[in-house]
């Protein structure tokens, strides 16, 4: 492990996280003048947006955004960018903070072509967490097929060292016994864009989602539907890969719940909805029930909402989902009470799509890095701290809002910098 010492000047901001939230707040903070430190913990930036098919409000794909703030970090010399890299300490106050950071190896250096010589040499597979274990990769691979930086990695619990990518690579690039190293930047400000991750559905004991594989979260829709998926962008059932005839979407699986999430995520609703019109692209005739509790549409997504009421092959069930049983024919039947008409339902699918939640990610190391947090773990701004909050790490919120709300945490860092 090696050690060094990073200070580019006063009024610095550190970014922890490189979703579109850190991105925007990087990007913001340096076009105005500022030195920024941007940190990941994942081997690419994009976070969240990079695994979606497409977002609001134009069902734009992840690529259209997030290439153009990739050439913008790409050229601005104010900002640098950490991949690989968590906050292990945070120490000083306002105006002139300590943070200790440690990146781990890659075992890639920035001779990396991905010219994929590695990948076809490499005998060890992992499971594709991209992909939410939908498909695997070999031990070195390519984070996915946009990623920033353009650069394999070797995962280190899937790698035996057996060299023989090392043999395959003709440009040097791969260095088996690369360290970790930890560095100290001083910063006035830090901007916490640590961003969300998607409730544990294995929590969900009734909704039994590791009974079958015909039951698959939100997240994992994104994936099976977009082209750089598992499958293609072709959605198939997991496990059988059958093209589905009939879904289910159940609502507010593990949101509004007290044994779960309190709250309600905000885009669940709308993601369902997005995620019908892929199915309609591939599947016109598929049957499709959604379950929900109430059906939240914020303002200008009414209308978007509305169009699938006209939809004869969309039935829409006010019900919360009690259980879902899994059938021998690889379908799964879903039960609910219809509570308008107070009537037991039971609707057999081809998928059933848990819309799971939004959890912040930096819940549980919040309070080791002083932060503030709610009482469902997002945390609360501290601007005569320098400490701010942006996008999902201070609320469940759309890409839009994010990045809107990014443009105001790097507003407030300045004016913390400037203190």
């Amino acid at each position: 492990m090696t050690d060094e010492r990073s200070a580019p000047g006063a009024g610095s901001v550190l970014v922890v996280g490189g979703g579109i939230s850190g991105l925007t707040a990087a990007l913001e903070a340096a076009e105005v003048g500022h030195d920024v430190f941007l940190v990941e913990r994942n081997p690419y930036l994009g976070g969240r947006v990079a695994q979606l098919n497409q977002y609001f409000p134009k069902l734009c794909p992840p690529s259209c955004g997030l290439e153009i703030n990739f050439k913008r970090i790409k050229n601005n010399r104010r900002i640098r960018v950490f991949p690989m890299t968590e906050v292990k300490q945070v120490s000083g106050s306002a105006g002139n903070y300590q943070v200790t950071l440690e990146t781990a190896p890659r075992f890639v250096n920035n001779n990396c072509t991905a010219c994929d010589a590695c990948v076809e040499a490499c005998p060890e597979e992992r499971v594709n967490a991209f992909n939410f274990g939908l498909d695997t990769t070999k031990a070195i691979y390519k984070p996915h097929e946009h990623a920033f930086p353009m650069k394999y990695v070797i995962d280190a619990d899937a790698c035996s060292k057996c060299g023989k990518c090392v043999e395959a690579c003709k440009y040097d690039a791969i260095e088996l016994d690369m360290a970790a190293q930890t560095r100290t930047v001083e910063v006035a400000s830090v901007v916490w864009a640590t961003g969300w991750n998607p409730y544990d559905y294995t929590r969900l004991e009734n909704l039994k989602p590791e009974s079958s594989k015909a039951i698959i979260t939100n997240m994992m829709m994104e994936r099976l539907a977009s082209p750089g998926g598992p499958t293609g962008g072709k959605i198939l059932r997991p496990g059988d890969n059958k093209e589905p005839e009939s879904f289910a979407f159940v609502q507010c699986a593990g949101s509004r719940d007290e044994n779960h999430l309190e709250y309600c995520s905000y885009i669940c609703c709308m993601a369902s909805l997005k995620q019908i019109t892929y199915i309609r692209e591939q599947y016109p005739e598929a049957k499709v029930t959604v379950f929900y509790i109430d059906l939240r549409t914020p303002g200008k997504y009414e209308k978007f909402r509305d169009k699938f009421k006209e939809d004869e092959n969309v039935h829409f069930v006010k019900g919360k989902v009690a259980d879902i049983v899994a059938n021998d024919d690889g379908s799964v039947t879903v039960i609910a009470e219809n509570a308008v008409t107070g009537e037991k339902v039971s609707e057999t699918v081809d998928l059933a799509v848990l819309a799971t939640g939004m959890e912040p990610a930096a819940k549980s190391v919040a309070a080791a890095h002083g932060l503030t947090v709610d009482d469902n773990g997002f945390i609360i701004t501290d601007a005569g701290r320098g400490m701010i909050a942006a996008g999902c790490a201070k609320k469940a919120a759309d890409v839009v809002t994010s990045a809107q709300n990014a443009t105001a945490a790097a507003l407030k860092a300045i004016q913390a910098s400037r203190r």
